[in-house]
């Protein structure tokens, strides 16, 4: 076995050298923000969507499309409004007077990279139309479903719930996300950086540094990263502990959980660790590896009760408890 590690990482190695070529272009626009990049970039390698839930400002957009001009694909962009209709992004079928039959007409979400901006801002039925083409990389448009070709991505962003003008995500949208990241504010030198850039009269544009078809065989590669079964053992503590925390030590979060992660956080939380060996050019996952991702694939997977609420408790501190109590391989 060691000796296949010691290929695998040779193999990795080789393989992921794109991936600081492609933080370097994307740094050209985009100042600090590296977990939020390094988070989009795993998104990319594992096909899971991501969620970025920040105040508006923060660079959420212009990360997204950074990183799309930086990627030679397809990619759209979105504005949810509250008069979007789910046609407009899936598409829909329409008449034609000449041949006097129904034609299809495509939305925008038949691209590579689609931009789902400000999401919160469009009712529940417009954001459940995403629903189909998450999951199963496909969209029904009247009586014919349509594939979507790969590498298919949701990169959405959306400003915290409690602004005016917004909706809560559906629960069954938001467990379709691979990451849930909270963008922060920059520091202090990052913004001094930020305002030199932009007061600038100089433009900085990104060139494509790869294409798809790297993506896909990178794809495969992640895929192939030695996870231990202690680690994968780990992991499904982690996710029973939200469910049984009684069981792992943890009677006082029992009253705080009304739903703990399903089945899809465990697959999510391997394939995320599997991903951030890649980006360290690593063959192999470690324990620490599945800590660095885990509070972004976990705090949108654990729903909490109304006691929780009440003691003004997070599922970020109820996933913190976990990680502290849940024993380390």
């Amino acid at each position: 076995m060691d000796v296949d590690i010691r290929e695998l990482n040779e193999k990795v190695k080789e393989s992921s050298k794109f991936v600081d070529v492609v933080m370097a272009e994307v740094s050209k626009v985009m100042v600090g923000q590296k977990a939020m990049m390094e988070r989009l970039i795993m998104g990319f390698l594992t096909g899971g969507h991501v969620l970025l839930e920040g105040v508006p400002g923060l660079a959420k957009t212009t990360a997204v499309k950074s990183l799309a001009q930086a990627i030679n694909t397809q990619f759209q962009r979105i504005q949810f409004t509250p008069d979007l209709l789910p046609a407009d992004l899936i598409g829909t079928m329409i008449y034609n007077p000449k041949s006097s039959t129904f034609e299809t007409k495509k939305g925008p979400v038949f691209s590579n990279i689609v931009l789902a901006d400000e999401i919160n801002r469009a009712p529940a039925k417009v954001q459940s139309a995403l629903l189909e083409a998450m999951q199963e990389k496909q969209v029904t448009i009247g009586e014919n479903t349509f594939s979507l070709e790969e590498p298919f991505l949701v990169l959405a962003t959306q400003n915290p719930i409690e602004q005016e003008g917004t909706y809560p995500l559906p629960e069954a949208q938001v467990d379709r996300f691979l990451f849930k990241i909270k963008v922060g504010y920059p520091t202090r030198s990052e913004e001094s950086e930020i305002v030199k850039r932009i007061t600038k009269s100089e433009s900085y544009k990104i060139q494509p540094v790869i294409d798809a078809s790297q993506i896909i065989k990178a794809r495969k590669i992640v895929s192939e990263i030695y996870i231990d079964e202690g680690v994968s053992n780990y992991i499904l503590d982690l996710v029973f502990a939200t469910r049984e925390p009684k069981a792992f030590g943890l009677p006082e979060l029992e009253p705080l959980i009304n739903f703990g992660g399903s089945p899809r956080a465990s697959i999510n939380l391997t394939m995320a660790a599997k991903a951030y060996a890649f980006l360290r050019h690593r063959g192999y996952v470690t324990p620490d590896d599945v800590k660095l991702v885990g509070m972004d694939v976990l705090r949108h997977r654990v729903l909490l009760t109304y006691e929780a609420e009440a003691e003004e408790k997070t599922s970020e501190d109820v996933i913190r408890a976990i990680f502290d109590k849940v024993e380390v391989p």
